[in-house]
């Protein structure tokens, strides 16, 4: 398998692109093939903070984008405007922005679910895809409020709860930085497991009660959770919902999809104690019909859901491993 040369690449920098959806704040390092990174929820372009100096040395041009609503970048005050469609769009505009015809898309949580999006309707600008943490899941199925709604148990799931404008604001915002060493231990890999955990929240309740107790993750310093909790005192939480708020939205937007599956050079890379990959294996068993070019499907033992930042090293080299082959096949057709 052809390597791109190590460098030592120059230090990050950050940007702010002006776009007609808002500006976009983002953070770069490193030239060569553009390789886009799409943080989930409740994060930031930090949760990259490995994967950048790494993708710079061997030779690409990582680019660590705060989603819309996030960070530095623009929060608008409507919900319509996280929409799938939107987000793509805004993610196309990016690329063109950076001067560049095409990107690989390296997604997260929902930064995953927006990767798999965007390679569907813009397969010729995102030729390769690699997803961590939430498996490609095609347009289509059941409506999912009706999903939701449907589900049994004395407990209401996280997303309706989420969904629900004013409730998740109440409780996280009120202590930001405690709710967030909160929900980051409770869904990583070393959290003890106990109970249902904050995926199924008790009527009437709020999600912290299912919280795990004890200290930070070995992951996670007291320093890296501040710059967390100091963008979201600063942003809210208005935009960071907005996504789970537009899942409706997003299944009627993405209904002339149903059931396409992902064509492009894929990669999938997930803990295997996160706890979402339970109610989530149906997609993963489909991967033969939804990812018909999966190069690999990788679950890190003892790693939970915070993957690329609960184990960097494996995580980038699993990476760059696959982004050798992606390149090198680019590279094989640029020349003929």
């Amino acid at each position: 398998m052809a390597t791109r040369s190590a460098t030592s690449p120059a230090p990050a920098r950050r940007r702010l692109l002006e776009l007609p959806g808002g500006r976009v704040h983002l953070v770069e390092q490193g030239r060569g093939p553009l390789v886009l990174l799409l943080h989930g929820f409740p994060e930031s372009w930090y949760s990259w903070r490995h994967q950048l100096p790494a993708l710079a040395a061997a030779g690409y041009r990582a680019v660590a984008v705060d989603a819309r609503g996030y960070g530095r970048s623009a929060r608008p005050g409507s919900v319509e405007a996280y929409r799938a469609v939107a987000l793509v769009g805004e993610t196309v505009r990016v690329v063109r922005e950076l001067g560049e015809r095409r990107a690989v898309l390296v997604g997260h949580d929902w930064g995953a679910t927006l990767a798999g999006q965007a390679a569907l309707l813009r397969p010729e600008v995102f030729p390769a895809v690699a997803l961590l943490g939430v498996p490609y899941t095609p347009p289509g199925g059941p409506r999912p409020s009706e999903v939701f709604a449907a589900m049994p148990g004395d407990d209401e799931f996280y997303v309706p709860y989420l969904q629900r404008p004013g409730a998740a604001e109440a409780e996280i915002e009120r202590d930001v930085r405690g709710w967030l060493a909160g929900f980051y231990t409770s869904l990583s890999g070393s959290a003890p497991v106990e109970g249902p955990g904050p995926h199924f929240v008790p009527r009437g309740g709020e999600m912290r009660e299912r919280f795990a107790k004890g200290p930070l993750p070995p992951w996670l310093a007291e320093e890296e959770l501040d710059v967390y909790a100091g963008e979201f005192e600063r942003t809210g939480f208005f935009g960071a919902l907005a996504r789970y708020r537009n899942m409706d939205r997003d299944w009627e937007d993405l209904a002339a999809w149903e059931g396409e599956p992902l064509r492009q050079p894929s990669l999938f890379v997930a803990g295997a104690e996160d706890a979402s990959l339970r109610w989530l294996a149906e997609a993963v068993d489909a991967f033969d019909r939804t990812l018909p070019a999966l190069a690999g499907r990788h679950l890190l033992d003892g790693c939970g859901h915070w993957v690329q930042q609960e184990r960097p090293d494996e995580v980038n080299e699993v990476l760059l491993g696959w982004l050798a082959g992606v390149t090198a096949r680019w590279e094989a057709g640029a020349t003929g």
